[in-house]
């Protein structure tokens, strides 16, 4: 696994440690649970043959990772109950859109 990956990897769980100690300090660690819930939807990578491949980019590929998914995930925000997870979705959905671009413009 390369550094680009293992950088990905390590983001998907500090963006969201550091947006619950920013935001939601009072109940950190269920803030924290309720968006790393948001690594979910890489469950739709057991749909893609093969199911990981270091150099594909997931936006637009996986079904999960696709503009309806992320309008639903964008809903999420509305309700007090699915805000945090919704949050997390979105943060996940975000560092995948970076992490595409990263390996288009690294080569």
């Amino acid at each position: 696994m390369g550094t680009r990956a293992i950088l990905h990897l390590i983001l998907h769980a500090a963006v969201p440690a550091l947006i619950a100690w920013v935001f939601f300090r009072e109940r950190f660690l269920r803030a924290w649970a309720l968006m790393l819930l948001g690594w979910i939807i890489d469950i739709d990578h057991l749909l893609a043959d093969p199911v990981y491949a270091p150099g594909r980019c997931s936006i637009g590929f996986h079904p999960l990772h696709t503009a309806p998914a992320i309008a639903v995930y964008t809903a999420l925000l509305l309700p007090r109950r699915t805000r945090l997870f919704g949050i997390g979705l979105l943060v996940h959905i975000a560092l995948d859109a970076i992490d595409c671009v990263w390996m288009h413009y690294a080569g």
